[in-house]
């Protein structure tokens, strides 16, 4: 899971800033970046591991952009449609701490890595863009990031990332659908209620 703790850590340290929802895509993640970063380089409980303090930023910076409902209908997939509006507002809420929480423990790893931005392949009335970004670490290989957003009335939205060329999305797929197998909708509200009961405690 490190590679993806890293993808991640640069996840948080590119979206955010609000008032900057009109620009396009990969200039709101580039602009934002600097700001992000700024705030982890100073924050000392932050790089010491402090959770509560990553997710505080991870929730101020974060969280508005992205598409969770979205997010967590992709990762159900054709179990979705089984689900009650009641079962799918728990699934959303649950697949949303889950991330929360990974995210933060990402950003607490955050080791001064850089991101170089990729140009952005897109037509100007596009509404669905790749950001395409490589993460840059010393010692090691650079990883390839890319953000799926989609244009919203509220702004772009981050629905999909690809770590190493691995939707997270997807990645989660797999085991969602296992869980529906075995134990039906209910069944996976549970494990994940589960997980992140055990998030709190740890």
């Amino acid at each position: 899971m490190k590679w993806l703790f890293a993808g991640l850590a640069a996840l948080c340290i590119s979206i955010g800033a609000g008032a900057q929802e009109a620009l396009a895509p990969d200039v709101l993640v580039r602009n934002v970046t600097s700001e992000v970063l700024d705030i982890v380089r100073k924050d000392k409980d932050i790089q010491s591991g402090s959770t509560r303090k990553a997710i505080d930023l991870v929730e101020a910076k974060v969280l508005p952009h992205f598409n969770f409902a979205r997010m967590t209908q992709l990762a159900v997939a054709r179990d979705w449609r089984q689900a009650s509006p009641t079962q799918q507002k728990a699934l959303t809420d649950e697949f949303r701490t889950l991330l929360v929480r990974t995210y933060s423990k990402a950003l607490t790893e955050y080791r001064n890595q850089t991101i170089d931005f990729k140009p952005l392949k897109a037509q100007p009335a596009d509404t669905d863009v790749r950001v395409r970004t490589e993460i840059k670490q010393s010692g090691a290989k650079a990883i390839e990031l890319d953000y799926s957003l989609e244009k919203t009335a509220a702004g772009w939205k981050v629905y999909d990332i690809e770590v190493a060329g691995v939707s997270l999305v997807t990645n989660y797929r797999t085991s969602f659908a296992n869980e529906v197998r075995d134990g039906g909708i209910d069944g996976l509200i549970k494990t994940l209620q589960a997980k992140n009961q055990s998030g709190e405690k740890k």
